[in-house]
């Protein structure tokens, strides 16, 4: 098998601080080694395995604390198997071994891309809303660094400074008819009017397009730039996100495996043109080398390690010449934008014209070896049959594929590539729900990665401990070189087994819990936890309709515990419990855990943790957890897991 580099558990913190156990959590600790709470026999067995392969590291046991030999409470239970030394349970449970998250199994990469999640972003370049929010560079840094192998960049012309100034009067309001007046920024009109030159150049006109971003590195050119068209979000040189890409795709303690840029290409031919030295240049030595002959068949993650795929509108050679003569005119080069990614979804009267105005010139296009993207029309056309095609679909056209044709979609996504992302709505940037699309095979499912809502929380467990790229279960995958790929009518209840789920969650105690953002008065902080199971749907196994679309929601089971006081919570061993859950399977299904605070309205998150059901360990566990911004925290659960699957 192939080996790659995992991405650290970002649910687990570094801290030595992390030994020192709370009053509540040392107590159910004493409780649990002197046999009053039994240990499942595996996880006893563990224990004692990991004690006597780590002797020699020792967590002190507290003053006035005794063993589980030595203490009162012991000596009236009658010397046991269960019976175990608090100092070694103490050292188990402040290692990986006592985390409610087994560790990911080293993953085979040789099978084709297809074959495989992969770990993506929307609009990568967004610090938050769809509408007006900042672009930065920052932000492709982030998600690459936190695992991501998918990105997206919507590349727009760049204008020259004189040019841009000729046209402002034109752009005044341009899309003032496209936002809604609630989705306006919050500003009334007399700060519009206040604002000071310096900040607002064109005051009264903010709703105007953001000035184009004039190169810096040329005093001849300006170079594309990057930003989310007809909004107010402000844009970043497309040579800089190349920059940042480059620096941190292949960070050594991250990940090697292939990235998957997705351009969204709205710049002009000539802009084009720069985009491809841009690329050629930043990338070098990263773009992958087209096959000496036709794609016949996918590379794996291995074969690709530190390669960078690009993903871009496919146009054959043959098609180029008769494009040329379809130039774009200034005016069509750019085109609205409030959901990219809309290859896919152009529909009506207005498709040839769409068509034109997203001519792409050749050398950008053949820079889509593996990865090229098709404006998708059905799953019968003879593109869907490409080996390297790529179809993107918004969230609203996969459900509406989902029930017409939903055997042919899993089918298809067995073997080629898909990606979807979210309706053009959603510009809170809030989420799909990623696991609908999962179980139906897609493998790049593109999330608003600044909002750390229900669909955040679930790819943060798909992902976890890997690489950014995770193996489909056996039922989802395709065949390997020389074998049929064809398309079939094979269900995906008929592909994979599902199960019948029973899963207990006790509560013991938490200790370190993280404050709600803004929050600093411990005193006032009045937690309770919170458990939500998301599992499939009977719908999404056949062409129903999917009762609530995609739409990221709260887990279709869930239980709470009663309100505590302060960042060291004793939840009395409260169980939450779920019996016998149709219809599960374990790969994709996941446990949510959440750390509110109770107040008048709305509870505020303190913390969380998702994890994938089938790396959720029973017996008694740490579930590590993370801030409410999605930075590990010294925050620990102590739960008790029992789980059945029939």
């Amino acid at each position: 098998m192939s080996s790659h580099r995992a991405i650290p558990d970002r649910t687990r913190s570094t801290s030595s601080s992390s030994s020192v156990f709370s009053p509540a959590v040392l107590s159910y600790l004493k409780s649990i080694a002197s046999g009053q709470r039994p240990l499942l026999e595996q996880q006893l067995q563990e224990i004692q395995s990991y004690a006597s392969s780590n002797h020699h590291e020792q967590v002190s046991v507290p003053a006035g604390a005794p063993s589980s030999e030595s203490s009162h409470e012991a000596s009236k239970i009658p010397p046991a198997a269960s019976t175990i030394d608090l100092g070694q349970l103490m050292n188990y449970m402040n290692s990986s071994e006592g985390d409610a998250t087994q560790a990911l199994v080293e993953q085979d990469l040789s099978y084709p891309i297809s074959n495989y999640f992969i770990n993506s972003s929307h609009n990568t370049y967004l610090t938050g809303n769809q509408l007006y929010s900042e672009s930065s560079t920052d932000a492709y840094k982030n998600v690459l660094l936190r695992g991501c192998r998918c990105i997206e960049i919507d590349v727009w012309n760049g204008d020259s400074k004189s040019s841009s100034e000729e046209k402002s009067e034109g752009k005044k309001h341009r899309f003032r008819p496209h936002l809604p007046r609630s989705l306006s920024p919050r500003r009334s009109k007399d700060s519009l009017d206040k604002a000071s030159p310096a900040t607002n150049e064109h005051a009264g006109d903010s709703l105007s397009l953001p000035t184009p971003w004039v190169s810096t590195t040329t005093a001849a050119r300006a170079e594309p730039r990057v930003l989310h068209g007809y909004t107010l979000t402000k844009e970043i040189p497309f040579r800089d996100v190349c920059m940042a890409i480059r620096d941190t795709a292949f960070v050594h303690s991250v990940s090697d495996l292939p990235i998957i840029v997705s351009l969204e290409v709205h710049a002009g031919r000539e802009q084009q043109e720069i985009m491809v030295e841009i690329i050629e240049q930043v990338w070098k030595g990263h773009l992958v080398k087209p096959p000496p002959s036709e794609c016949q068949q996918l590379p794996s993650p291995a074969e690709l390690r530190r390669r960078i795929l690009i993903k871009v509108k496919y146009v054959a050679p043959e098609k180029v010449t008769a494009q040329v003569a379809k130039v774009a005119t200034p005016s069509m080069r750019r085109k609205k934008s409030a959901s990219s990614s809309s290859d896919s979804d152009s529909q009506g009267p207005e498709d040839d014209q769409k068509k034109k105005r997203s001519s792409i010139i050749e050398s950008l296009s053949a820079l889509g070896v593996y990865t090229r993207s098709y404006h998708f029309k059905n799953l019968s056309s003879p593109e869907a049959s490409a080996p390297c095609h790529v179809f993107s679909l918004s969230e609203n056209k996969f459900n509406d594929v989902h029930e017409s044709h939903g055997p042919t979609l899993f089918s298809h996504n067995r073997n080629y590539l898909m990606r979807a992302f979210p309706s053009g709505t959603r510009v809170s940037s809030s989420n799909l729900d990623p696991a609908v699309f999962w179980r139906n095979g897609v493998q790049i499912v593109a999330l608003n990665w600044q909002k750390y809502d229900a669909g955040v929380m679930l790819n943060e467990a798909m992902f976890s401990g890997s690489a950014g790229w995770v193996l489909k279960p056996r039922e989802y995958r395709g065949q390997r070189q020389g074998q049929n790929t064809g398309v079939s009518d094979e269900s995906l209840g008929d592909a994979i087994v599902h199960k019948t789920l029973s899963l207990s969650v006790e509560f013991l105690a938490g200790q370190n819990l993280p404050l709600p953002i803004g929050d600093r008065k411990p005193d006032g902080f009045k937690p309770y936890a919170k458990c939500e199971l998301h599992v499939e749907k009977p719908e999404e196994r056949t062409n129903a309709p999917i009762e609530g679309g995609s739409k990221s929601k709260k887990g279709e089971y869930k239980g709470k515990t009663s309100t505590c006081r302060g960042i060291d919570p004793d939840f009395s061993g409260e169980k939450v419990e779920f019996c016998r859950v149709p219809g599960v399977v374990e790969v994709l299904s996941f446990v949510r855990f959440k750390v509110q605070d109770d107040e008048v309205g709305k509870d505020d998150l303190a913390a969380w943790a998702c994890i994938r059901l089938d790396r959720l360990k029973p017996g008694f566990r740490f579930v590590h957890l993370l801030d409410a911004t999605g930075d590990v925290s010294q925050g620990t659960l102590l739960v008790s897991i029992q789980k059945s699957l029939v």
